[in-house]
């Protein structure tokens, strides 16, 4: 009889171990599984995502644009005739011996 209680304890702590393990697995599982459905995007964030991409390459497109236009502007303003001697110049001094 010591045998089939030795044998029936065995049994009941390794089916509440197997038990409690199989519980806390599941609950980790369910909890992951919120977790990434929390962490999924969603269609409206995709189409921000989106409308921000196109708004930041249209924002890059203008500011290359104007970059060029600055280097066109300075390009001709550096090419323009040197402008003509002022009307009135002073004589310049000469150093005589005395």
């Amino acid at each position: 009889m010591n045998q089939i209680l030795a044998f029936q304890a065995t049994l009941f702590v390794c089916g509440t171990v197997s038990l409690v393990a199989t519980l806390r697995f599941i609950g980790r599982f369910l909890e992951l599984r919120h977790e990434r459905r929390l962490r999924a995007p969603t269609d409206d964030l995709a189409e921000r995502l989106a409308r921000i991409e196109s708004t930041v390459e249209a924002t890059a497109l203008e500011v290359e644009r104007v970059a060029e236009a600055n280097r066109f502007v300075a390009k001709v303003l550096s090419d323009r005739v040197a402008p003509a001697a002022p009307l009135s110049r002073s004589p310049e001094r000469v150093i005589t011996p005395h």
